[in-house]
């Protein structure tokens, strides 16, 4: 009884720790279009084409990526912290 128990209650903890890990991958995987539904969200008064080449910018990483989104975004007047949000957001 005791044996079923444990077996049941770690099997319990393994599927809550895998539909965790499932639950997490679309928000650790930060895309282009999480970055380009950011924009649109906080700035929905922004270029479609523009926040999109700007954000595919900023998907390559690092800092001349993140800068080169950026100046796009604010060329747009997209607010500054839109802006850095939305260029973080992007890289893979």
């Amino acid at each position: 009884m005791r044996l079923a128990r444990r077996i049941a209650a770690t099997g319990g903890t393994l599927s809550l720790a895998l539909g965790g890990l499932v639950a997490a991958a679309p928000t650790a995987s930060a895309t282009v279009q999480g970055c380009t539904r950011h924009v649109q969200e906080k700035a929905p008064n922004s270029a479609t084409e523009l926040v999109e080449d700007a954000c595919k910018t900023a998907a390559d990483g690092g800092e001349e990526a993140f800068k080169d989104c950026y100046h796009l975004l604010r060329g747009d007047y997209v607010p500054a912290v839109v802006a850095a949000d939305s260029c973080r957001k992007a890289p893979k």
